[in-house]
């Protein structure tokens, strides 16, 4: 069972540029890197030459004459004869570039010579980019890919182009749903944010219409992610990656999400798990939000890197790590229970990142003012809030109105309630995070239209 991807139309896109460069896709294990390339393969090519380097460790000799196109072709036609390459009709497609990062070097060469289409891809690649970034600088294309999101999932369930405009016109005019939008959408927002985007958990759900089989699935993947920490970290790092890992779930559910390296391990120190959190980022398996100095202009050089909460990269993961308790109320009765502001945040950071955003939040030392992220339009600060039903928004109400915090003029509110706006809050249902960007693209808020007018 194929399922549609986004990465589909940027393959096609990607195709009919002329000028295509060697595409690498980057992206953690089992969100559908291998899968969707050769779907997309089987539907544009005459020749398909996969080549996996975990399956076939004996192709890693293919560079042994050098990099010219002619010389790995030779060698890849001698361990196997039957592979034709077909000027303009051939994708050659390098898969687990992770464990032979050298061949990157050769997309320069095939770059160079333009007979012969070229796709690179692999897990936890994000540890081992820099040198295949200088290996291939300036001759390939990069592309980010990530678990299924909200609108994919939409995809899988049936739901068209019709009905992700439809959720798209509601939020620009403010129109709230009907009741039985906000039934039908809540609910199939709660099933995803339980199964997560990986296509494996998803595709099991969408078959058998039940979470059956879905824990067991996803908690085979925390293993793998294990198995490729003990496999890629080095040295002492593997432990400590470890030790940051498995401490996500329970830090997320305090009060207080900061991230303490303290409560990681007995005598935890900053200094010996300085890089861990990154190595996650890095390898696509966690989300980082850190922490703003202030609350203002610009956002990119105004934030501790040593303060940061951390999410999973995919919430079905998170998930699969709460304890045997919450799992069994949450699968039979959907019920959230303690876990809830987690899931929520981490729901609505999950659907940021893969929309393009970088994720930050504050927290004012002094006070209980705090802001769950942040995004910002051409001439605004906007903070983003996740609550509950019934979540009331103080801290964004101090920084709209504080004469302090100037570049705050509105704020996003994503909950369980309907379309709204109230008090320069605009309020919008957890199921429309997937929509932000597009939303705020065209989005000319009353706040920012007077200063619109005078620039």
């Amino acid at each position: 069972m194929y399922l549609t991807r986004k990465i589909d139309a940027y393959l096609s896109k990607w195709k009919a540029d002329e000028d295509r460069k060697p595409l690498i896709i980057r992206g953690c294990r089992q969100i559908g890197k291998t899968e969707s390339v050769l779907h997309f393969a089987q539907k544009n090519y005459k020749s398909i030459i996969e080549i996996n380097f975990v399956r076939n460790e004996k192709y890693k000799g293919i560079i042994a004459d050098g990099y010219d196109v002619p010389d790995i072709i030779k060698n890849i036609s001698l361990l196997d004869p039957s592979r034709k390459f077909i000027p303009g009709e051939t994708l050659i497609f390098f898969d687990e570039i992770t464990e032979f990062p050298e061949i990157t070097t050769s997309l320069k060469f095939f770059q160079i010579d333009k007979r012969f289409d070229v796709i690179c891809s692999g897990s936890m690649l994000g540890t081992n980019y820099k040198k295949i970034h200088s290996n291939s600088v300036g001759y390939k294309t990069d592309y980010d890919m990530h678990s299924m999101d909200f609108e994919e999932f939409l995809w899988a369930k049936g739901y068209g182009p019709d009905a992700i405009e439809n959720l798209l016109t509601h939020m620009r005019q403010l129109s709230p749903f009907s009741e039985t939008e906000m039934k039908v959408y809540g609910s199939l927002f709660l099933d995803f944010s339980i199964l997560g985007g990986m296509p494996a958990v998803v595709a099991e759900y969408i078959q058998k219409g039940t979470f059956e089989g879905s824990l067991e699935t996803q908690r085979q993947l925390i293993a793998d992610y294990g198995e490729d920490i003990r496999k890629y970290a080095r040295g002492m790092d593997q432990t400590r990656i470890m030790n940051v890992f498995n401490r996500i779930a329970p830090q997320l559910a305090r009060e207080n999400k900061k991230f303490q390296i303290s409560k990681v391990a007995p005598g935890a120190r900053f200094r010996d798990y300085r890089g861990c959190a990154e190595w996650l980022s890095d390898a696509g398996i966690v989300n980082i939000c850190y922490c703003m100095d202030f609350p203002e202009l610009p956002i990119g050089g105004n934030f501790n890197p040593d303060v940061f909460k951390l999410y999973f990269a995919d919430t079905g993961l998170l998930v699969s790590m709460l304890d045997e308790e919450a799992q069994e109320d949450l699968r039979a009765n959907k019920n959230l229970g303690v876990y809830k502001g987690a899931l929520y945040e981490n729901m609505v950071g999950d659907a940021m990142v893969k929309q393009g955003y970088r994720l930050f939040y504050y927290k004012r030392e002094d006070s209980t003012l705090e802001t769950d992220f942040f995004i910002r339009s051409a001439f605004s600060l906007i903070p983003v809030e996740v609550k509950a039903k019934s979540g009331k928004t103080k801290s964004m109400r101090t920084l709209i109105s504080s004469d302090r915090y100037p570049d705050v003029r509105y704020g996003l509110k994503f909950s369980g309630n309907n379309i709204g706006h109230e008090n320069a809050v605009y309020t919008f249902p957890y199921f429309c995070t997937f929509l932000l960007k597009r939303f705020m693209g065209s989005f000319e808020p009353a706040e920012e239209k007077a200063i619109n007018r005078n620039r």
